[in-house]
């Protein structure tokens, strides 16, 4: 089992933490105030720990990326060389907080020809991204009980194939059905499924779904 290292200490980073340790793994959850994790740290017992985002990144063998879209960017920075070479789950969605949705439609202060994803790496360049987990909601990220039994399928893209497997295994753990679109370009349309997602949320308080990819 990999050491894994999550950078957020939010509701997406502490889920992803659970599943991950359900799983076996060793977790680091990296923020910048480790206090507020204390009652985590406590639950998760001996595979859980907390650091500062230097720390995590350093720790992990497999990094988390569990933030607000706007923070991704300074938190990386905060993170520094230890995530150099290493697969980069981007569970991030660039939802501008400025602006609430209308009519259930969340708004992005990316444009659709290039995706947060895609700066994410340019900036980061010795790092290994993969797009996933962004295009559902926390609480059924690891190991869902919906569609009748059915796996849904979780899009992931990146320009690495080798750390594209590491994911791929990790969904295979979490109950996922792994759809490959290609290279970071595809995480233009990845990300705006959390758009598609959310909107069964607001219009009518549903929550319980997920994509499924079917042949």
């Amino acid at each position: 089992m990999k050491k894994i290292g999550i950078l957020g200490s939010g509701v997406v980073g502490r889920t992803l933490a659970d599943g991950f340790i359900k799983h076996g793994h060793a977790v680091m959850i990296g923020t910048r105030d480790t206090s507020k994790l204390d009652d985590w740290k406590k639950e998760a017992g001996e595979k859980g720990s907390t650091g500062l985002f230097s720390e995590t990144a350093d720790f992990g063998e497999i990094i988390v990326l569990a933030v607000k879209g706007h923070a991704a960017k300074d938190v990386l920075k905060m993170a520094g060389d230890g995530i150099n070479g290493k697969t980069v789950i981007d569970a991030t969605n660039p939802i501008d907080e400025k602006a609430g949705p209308v009519n259930g439609v969340l708004q992005f202060f990316t444009d659709i020809n290039r995706s947060l994803m895609e700066d994410l790496q340019e900036s980061n360049p010795e790092a290994h991204f993969v797009k996933c987990f962004s295009s559902v909601g926390a609480h059924l990220m690891v190991n869902p009980e919906i569609g009748g039994g059915q796996k849904p399928s979780m899009f992931i893209a990146g320009n690495d194939e080798s750390a594209k497997k590491e994911v791929s295994a990790i969904l295979d753990l979490f109950g996922w059905e792994t759809e490959d679109m290609g290279s970071i370009e595809a995480a233009r349309a990845i990300e705006p499924l959390c758009i598609l997602w959310c909107i069964p949320g607001f219009k009518d308080n549903q929550w319980s779904h997920a994509f499924k990819l079917l042949r």
